[in-house]
């Protein structure tokens, strides 16, 4: 009976259909002989579809190709075509696949950097609900009629915008309303568990939308690749508008999901009825309107 030989025992180099018959005699174990087909691609560079690759590139997708082997192996017939060959054409169609994701690697990642290197030199301004000439109104300012004797109005519009509320924003509007500063906070914070799955959702819906924006864009970017009116240009064009109306619907759906906090809900944190919130708060935007005015004029 043949021995099982070594790798030590395999001294001189030997071609793939070589090393295929000393594996078909049982030579050579299953693990030695991927490792020596293993050895030859990475000796053999230039005798593979990958010569004009770069040695940094190939060595990079060698690993890649490794797990592929063994299955290649085992659906190798000797029919028509040697293992060399067989594996040549193996070897072919791997690296195309790896070039191909290579490239789509790169254009997701240009996309991403297409979105975010503007935010490195720009910046979106908090927006401004002061009047046109950007004068600064203080809560001092302020009529007193809508402060310590109607703490229920600024109850109302803290609770409104919620989401936007600091401690420090907390103890000066304590001491305005004549309100405790851990009466609003738990007000502001039971608000917060009323709107946490609300909030859920928004968060979900947005980054589905932000996920489809980066699609667009991929797909976009994949296009300038292409040749116009060819079968590839075509197929991925149809995608890409596929893809900018479920985008739109999108962006749709999520304008009409309410962020702020309803005035039912703010009426039942406060302990009061919808109608004194209507009221509250409408009072609240005309006096508003008229300061604004007001400062506007002078």
């Amino acid at each position: 009976m043949i021995g099982v030989l070594t790798d030590i025992q395999i001294m001189n180099e030997k071609s793939l259909n070589e090393l295929y018959s000393l594996y078909e005699k049982k030579q050579i174990s299953r693990n030695l002989f991927e490792g020596l087909i293993y050895k030859y691609f990475v000796k053999n560079r230039v005798k593979t579809i990958c010569k004009n690759w770069k040695v940094q590139e190939y060595e990079d997708f060698l690993p890649w190709f490794y797990p592929r082997l063994s299955k290649s192996i085992d659906s190798y017939r000797e029919k028509g075509s040697s293992f060399e060959t067989f594996m040549g054409s193996v070897l072919r169609i791997t690296a195309k696949e790896y070039r191909a994701r290579l490239i789509r690697n790169s254009i997701i990642e240009y996309s991403a950097w297409s979105v975010h290197v503007p935010e490195m030199y720009a910046h979106e301004d908090t927006p401004s609900y002061n009047c046109e000439n950007n004068d600064y109104i203080d809560f001092n300012d302020l009529p007193e009629k809508i402060g310590r004797n109607n703490p229920k109005q600024l109850l109302a519009l803290i609770l409104k915008c919620y989401y936007y509320v600091s401690d420090d924003f907390l103890e000066k509007i304590a001491k305005r309303t004549g309100i405790e500063k851990t009466v609003i906070k738990k007000m502001v914070e039971d608000m917060k568990r009323i709107k946490s799955e609300r909030e859920d959702l928004m968060y979900n819906v947005r980054e589905r939308v932000y996920c489809q924006y980066y699609r667009c864009m991929v797909y976009e970017k994949r296009l300038t690749l292409l040749s116009e009116n060819t079968i590839s240009y075509n197929k991925l064009k149809r995608k890409l508008d596929i893809a900018r109306k479920r985008l739109n619907k999108m962006r749709a759906r999520a304008s009409k999901i309410c962020a702020d906090a309803t005035n039912r809900e703010i009426a039942k944190v406060i302990g009061v009825s919808k109608g004194s919130v209507d009221s509250s708060l409408y009072s609240l935007k005309t006096k508003w309107k008229a300061l604004s005015d007001k400062s506007a004029l002078n």
